[in-house]
């Protein structure tokens, strides 16, 4: 059942249109992570949703409702943005017990209730800590449990783990994820990291200029990018014009496998660094750079002819910077993507 609909939301900055007619349903219970650059609109996003900005086409419905002229405190919505908000001179107790307050709840209920919540989130027994002595993670918790303490339709994420370290990050959108699976929280984060949106997400929604470039489950974007944006957005740089024909592409680095089926003509073909690999002959590269990975070594070959290649190799025998090696490509690795070049 949808609980979130936007249906042609745009918003618009002077001459600018910073969100441009945005469909999106956000399902019960399905996290959603908004992605993109900086300026790709997704934050405006949010604050539509919010009621915090207005706008100047399109609507936004909450459980069917439309929520035009419905103020923020009554949508239902829980916020948390990156800088969390607390309130300095509130304890964390005090900072939890705000939620509960701005929802009109008992003030008989407060102390159990933030009891429970700092139990979920995992810091029990600080009721009575100042903020300013908590850790940035810890942080993130008080301000998440004040933001669950009103028991939202809908939870709302801006950059969530924006200012953490990114050891601390990989632990926390693991334990946010289980969180919101406990829970059965319907949530709509936003974030320009793929790594966190693509373990936090049900569904990833990419986002250029205002508009959605691609929408779908983590594995559908990372496998199938819908155009060269969404896949050197992903971080993939091996992009080059080709021309398919059957299960090959003509390309400036020679003939590479297709996978059947592939989309034929003059295309743009995406070949990931994993579909780059040593092989006693096949396309001569020097190596430029190699960069440990922790799992694998990421290589910057350069071909003798064509663009430079990103590669990726196992730890024992990596070749070593200014070796020269023959690769040839997978063709599973391999992705035509939709539509012409320059289009």
């Amino acid at each position: 059942m949808t609980l979130l609909r936007l249906e042609g939301v745009s918003v618009r900055f002077g001459e600018r249109a910073v969100v441009d007619s945005v469909d999106l349903e956000v399902a019960e219970h399905e996290t959603v992570c908004v992605l993109g650059p900086s300026g790709s609109g997704k934050s405006t996003l949010l604050r539509v949703v919010a009621g915090l900005q207005r706008v100047c086409r399109g609507r936004v419905l909450l459980g069917g409702a439309d929520q035009a002229g419905v103020p923020v405190h009554r949508r239902g919505v829980g916020l948390m943005f990156q800088d969390h908000q607390l309130f300095p001179h509130r304890d964390v107790a005090g900072n939890v017990a705000f939620g509960l307050r701005m929802r009109g709840a008992a003030k008989a209920s407060y102390a159990s209730r933030v009891e429970e919540l700092l139990e979920l989130v995992g810091l029990p027994g600080a009721q009575g800590r100042a903020v300013a002595s908590l850790s940035g993670g810890e942080q993130q918790r008080v301000a998440l449990a004040r933001a669950l303490a009103p028991s939202p339709r809908l939870l709302m994420l801006d950059e969530p783990l924006g200012q953490l370290d990114r050891g601390l990050r990989e632990r926390l959108v693991v334990e946010l994820k289980g969180l919101f699976t406990r829970l059965g929280t319907t949530v709509l984060a936003v974030t320009h990291d793929q790594g966190e949106a693509f373990a936090l997400a049900d569904r990833v929604v990419v986002m250029r200029d205002g508009r959605i470039a691609q929408a779908g489950t983590p594995l559908e974007v990372w496998q199938r990018p819908a155009s060269e944006f969404v896949a050197r957005f992903l971080g993939f740089e091996n992009v080059v014009p080709a021309t398919v024909s059957g299960v090959a592409a003509a390309t400036a680095w020679g003939k590479v496998p297709v996978p059947e089926g592939s989309a034929q003509g003059e295309r743009l073909l995406l070949i990931r660094p994993a579909g780059v690999v040593p092989a006693a002959a096949g396309l001569r590269c020097e190596v430029l750079s190699r960069t440990f990975r922790g799992t694998h070594v990421a290589l910057l070959l350069r071909p003798e002819a064509g663009p430079a290649l990103e590669a990726e190799c196992a730890l024992a025998g990596a070749p070593a910077i200014g070796e020269r090696i023959a690769v040839a490509f997978t063709p599973s690795e391999v992705v035509v993507l939709p539509g012409a070049p320059g289009r």
